[in-house]
């Protein structure tokens, strides 16, 4: 934690301010005739149903109400939004609780303060011709991944927990081709593709897939999409406008839980090229994952067991070469309701 959170962070007169929010709600800066403040959020890919609760919140004037005026921009490929991040390009990054992980252990100084989906959006999935109907029908199979170093942890931990050996298992690397690799029969089983995009994709093409997922096969449950920030932007302003975004971000997540028609109107207006009843059904799929299976957490919360939990399976794996201290990286204090002392005793990990 930078010198200068900790002294702001400390001083009454930041206690007090944020006191005076009630820990609950940020009072919007765009009132009182300011204009909102700018405040840009790089996704993670091409906008789609998984952001359909952003773009419900853009849609509603919850960020504008926050006093943001907040961008939903598409990255320019797959990797880049941790390191514009980094660079400063954006207030906010949505990235794969894995990939800030990783960039941490590179030195990077970034925190997570939520989670956009809940749980791995990550499965094991093969077609019916395939003959895969559980873990131990791929033994003497072909798993296609996109050769990312944790994947292949991912399959030799789901493999292992089933007491299939893995070098009976060739693993292909087929980049992001996953689904055409599976169609063309080069692969039997991929490990990669999203249960709630890919898989209903491929039912509604009826192809009737078979759907594994990770969290009940041996990985320890963790937020697939999550909210990332730069340690340094977190001083007074900085924070305000996080907490003021992430509660219009549940406001969104909200209307979309109520009509998924809320949030996929203004996700076709930002990408026309998608296909309305695909995004549809797969923002239906996916509302129950988007929040807390504990109703009483807010909108974004993550459980500090799992993430300790997931981060020590990465140490196992030889994929971290430092174990962070517990619950360094990621904090809650940002989000509707929750207090300011458990986020500063978090952030000065």
């Amino acid at each position: 934690m930078t010198r200068r959170l900790l002294a702001l962070l400390s001083t009454a007169a930041v206690l007090a301010a944020l006191a005076g929010c009630g820990e609950k709600e940020e009072p919007a800066t765009g009132s009182g005739g300011r204009p909102p403040e700018p405040f840009r959020v790089l996704l993670d890919y091409f906008p789609n149903a998984d952001h359909a609760g952003l773009f419900a919140a853009d849609g509603r004037g919850d960020y504008r109400e926050a006093g943001l005026d907040v961008t939903l921009q598409a990255p320019p490929d797959p990797s880049a939004p941790l390191r514009l991040l980094e660079a400063g390009r954006a207030d906010v990054a949505i990235s794969y609780t894995p990939e800030v992980l990783l960039a941490r252990d590179r030195g990077a100084d970034l925190v997570v303060v939520g989670a956009l989906v809940q749980v791995p959006l990550t499965s094991v999935m093969a077609l019916p011709a395939s003959g895969v109907r559980s873990v131990a029908d791929l033994a003497g199979k072909r798993v296609g991944t996109a050769g990312i170093p944790y994947q292949s942890a991912y399959l030799r931990t789901i493999l292992e927990d089933a007491g299939v050996d893995p070098g009976s298992v060739r693993e292909t690397n087929v980049g992001f081709g996953l689904t055409p690799a599976m169609l063309s029969r080069r692969v039997d089983a991929t490990l990669g593709s999203f249960w709630n995009y890919e898989g209903v994709d491929l039912r509604r093409r009826g192809r009737d897939p078979v759907i594994l997922r990770m969290e009940r096969l041996g990985i320890p449950t963790y937020a697939e999409l999550v909210f990332v920030v730069r340690r340094e932007s977190l001083d007074q302003l900085g924070a305000s406008r996080v907490r003021r975004f992430l509660q219009a971000a549940a406001r969104g997540h909200a209307a979309l839980r109520e009509s998924p028609a809320s949030g996929v109107d203004p996700l076709l207006e930002a990408n026309p090229d998608l296909d309305r009843g695909l995004q549809t059904a797969v923002v239906e799929q996916t509302v129950p994952v988007f929040f807390p299976a504990d109703d009483e957490r807010p909108f974004g919360f993550i459980e500090p067991d799992d993430w300790d939990a997931y981060v020590l399976w990465m140490v196992d794996q030889g994929l971290l070469e430092e174990r962070p201290e517990r619950g360094a990286g990621m904090t809650n204090e940002f989000l509707p309701g929750e207090g300011l002392q458990e986020g500063v005793q978090e952030l000065q990990r």
